[in-house]
């Protein structure tokens, strides 16, 4: 079988025509000039002059809000779609009652011309309400999902789902003491809305408490108890909906915590439609030098749930990883025993191991490895992948290998992000590969895909990705995805953004290199069209000097970033890695922010210095999570400038 043929005409001007937009951004330094150290400290900088057409309102303290209208026609296949909606958000610091924000919507969708029904929702927060004797309290009401106490947060092998309702929270934190309290009470539901979130409710209440303490200087103890009406499962698109089914779940750990060790117990029940289910865990942790080692037990019944999202069950074994990091060298092993409690699922061995040596300061290589066995045989998979930083920006080549029972797939890809000048950005992909099942065939593939933007001066910017794949073989996939962005500030306190999003394909595969999971089944995908208009008026008032975890009259900055899934586990985003919507991310534990559409967030006006940005994994598609190190990350923040952060989730392999 010959190779797909030579990419069209078409989606190459394309790729030209997206990277013409950011070319003139490519950057170029001079190779002998010497350096110069330009730095002006922050109390020297001249004040920013005030806008033409606007005087800043510097009364009260700092707050900000924003109204947007939004439009979007969806086509899908030979059905139709029209969205329409109002959206309200909103921050305001108080002096005595902490930070209030606010976030609101009223949506409409019609359907193939059939007028459909206005449906809102509404979520307002408190946050950092102090009170005598060192307690801060966080409390929310409306849209929102379940709080999780840190050490039920803080898992290593196995993760919780937190569950979506329409209710009220509140958590209650002394840190001096170490109590943590928690509770909600809602009506459970799924997040729903193309472009503009929105917020189905179901027929079953959620209702949670929890409490965490300290019982001496190395022993912490949680436990919580969680009630859920309804289940989220797949739809035949992917997406979630709402099923019948109650269960009961109780979640008791402890945790205990030395200079180099630590150790997480965790019991776990459940009772419910699904069947009358416990569980048991041990998390185990050790430092030495630049070595972590992490190991476990554990024994989960068939049926264990907890919330409304499916969790692991009927599996029982033990675990160890080995990671090493020090200098050039980065290394990890796992090993895993696993059985089946029912003998009806996955009863065997599972080992993993991944590698990367810095050769040069431009130049890493590194290799992969996952190996299954089981009474009908070993599967693996190997990852191989060269990074090297130029003046052409970082380049990632990796190969991808996956030999199974009943098919040997191979894919090789080449990710190049390129540097740009201030204002455009450009990354670049290229994959081809190959997958073989037997009793199928063979299926070859080809994609090219570019993720970039410019700043059309001032008040303009264009974002777009563009995706072209060919295939040939019984399961080829062959089709386009375009995706563009246009940004224009109209004037001072107005925003107008376009989008427009187009798919010509037929089917998908994730080809998915892990031999844990079952084979990923083809997905038949309808061809697509969206537009997509909104008009969004914003303003911000108060002290100037008072922003965002800063003192009076420290100099500002910004905090924005993305929140993404991150499939080569590289933690740079390629432009064939897909965008992570309506994920909450709060900054020093106070101010908090949801991802929009395309994953963004942002932060304006923060305080210059060290800040802390956290993700709350609330919204994740699993089994995709935040590890340890994206979830909680330390931002620096200069005078008037932007802080970039890209926070890629991982999946276990």
């Amino acid at each position: 079988m010959s190779l797909p043929p030579a990419p069209s005409r078409r989606p190459l001007a394309a790729m030209i025509a997206l990277a013409l937009l950011a070319g003139p951004g490519l950057a170029q330094e001079p190779a002998d000039e010497p350096y110069q150290d330009r730095i002006i400290a922050p109390d020297k900088l001249a004040p920013l002059p005030p806008e033409e057409d606007d005087v800043y309102d510097a009364d009260g303290l700092p707050r900000r809000w924003s109204l947007e209208l939004v439009g979007s026609r969806i086509e899908r296949g030979d059905r139709r779609y029209d969205e329409r909606g109002l959206r309200f958000s909103g921050q305001w610091d108080t002096e005595r009652w902490g930070s209030l924000s606010a976030d609101a919507g009223l949506f409409r969708r019609d359907e193939d011309g059939v007028d459909g029904d206005w449906t809102g929702h509404a979520t307002l927060w408190q946050r950092g309400l102090a009170f005598d004797g060192g307690w801060r309290v966080d409390n929310g009401l409306g849209v929102l999902n379940t709080p999780m106490l840190p050490v039920h947060r803080e898992q290593f092998r196995f993760f919780l789902p937190s569950v979506p309702f329409a209710g009220a929270s509140t958590a209650w934190q002394d840190t001096d003491s170490g109590w943590h309290l928690q509770a909600a009470l809602g009506r459970g539901g799924l997040f729903a809305g193309t472009r503009l979130p929105t917020f189905e409710r179901g027929d079953g209440d959620v209702a949670l408490a929890g409490t965490q303490w300290r019982w001496s200087s190395r022993w912490t103890g949680a436990a919580a108890v969680l009630s859920t009406d309804g289940r989220i499962v797949p739809d035949a698109l992917g997406s979630g909906t709402l099923v019948e089914g109650r269960s009961d779940a109780a979640l008791l750990s402890t945790r205990w915590q030395g200079d180099r060790h630590q150790a997480t117990l965790n019991l776990q029940s459940s009772r419910g439609d699904l069947d009358d289910a416990d569980g048991l865990w041990l998390d185990a942790e050790s430092r030495r030098g630049a070595y972590t080692f992490n190991y476990g037990l554990f024994r989960l019944d068939p049926g264990l749930a907890w919330g409304a999202l499916p969790i692991n069950n009927d599996t029982q074994g033990g675990y160890l990883r080995t990671r090493y990091e020090h200098g050039r060298w980065s290394w990890s092993l796992g090993l895993d025993r696993i059985a089946s409690v029912s003998q009806t699922t996955f009863d065997g061995h599972y080992g993993s191991g991944y590698l990367r040596y810095q050769l040069r300061n431009r130049i890493g290589i590194g290799a992969s490895a996952s190996v299954r066995n089981d009474a009908q045989g070993t599967d693996f998979s190997t990852r191989w992948f060269v990074d090297r930083r130029s003046d052409w920006g970082l380049t990632r080549l990796q190969l991808d290998q996956l030999h199974a029972r009943d098919r040997d797939d191979w894919q090789l890809s080449l990710d190049q992000d390129l540097p740009m000048r201030q204002g455009s950005r450009l990354a670049l992909s290229a994959q081809a590969g190959q997958q073989r099942q037997d009793g199928v065939g063979s299926t070859r593939s080809f994609a090219l895909a570019a993720l970039g933007g410019v700043d059309l001066g001032d008040r303009v910017t264009l974002d777009g990705n563009l995706r072209w794949t060919h295939g040939s073989g019984p399961q080829a996939f062959r089709g386009t995805d375009l995706n563009l962005n246009l940004a224009w500030r109209v004037a001072t306190h107005w925003w107008l953004q376009a989008s427009a999003y187009r798919n010509r394909g037929e089917q998908r595969s994730p080809f998915l290199l892990d031999p844990l999971a079952p084979p990923e089944q083809f997905l038949a995908l309808p061809r697509e069209n969206t537009w997509f208009l909104s008009l969004r008026y914003e303003r911000q008032a108060g002290r100037p000097a008072a922003v965002l975890g800063g003192p009076a009259g420290a100099a500002t900055g910004s905090i924005r970033g993305t929140i993404f899934l991150d499939e080569n586990a590289d933690g740079v985003r390629a432009a064939s890695e897909e965008a992570v919507a309506n994920v909450t991310v709060i900054l020093d534990g106070r101010y908090s922010v949801r991802t929009d559409g395309n994953g963004n967030f942002e932060f304006p006006r923060v305080a210059v210095g060290a800040h802390t940005i956290e993700v709350v994994p609330d919204n994740l598609p699993l089994p995709w999570f935040i590890d340890e190190g994206g979830e909680r990350r330390a931002v620096e923040v200069r005078v008037r400038e932007s802080a970039r952060v890209e926070i890629g989730a991982r999946r276990q392999r």
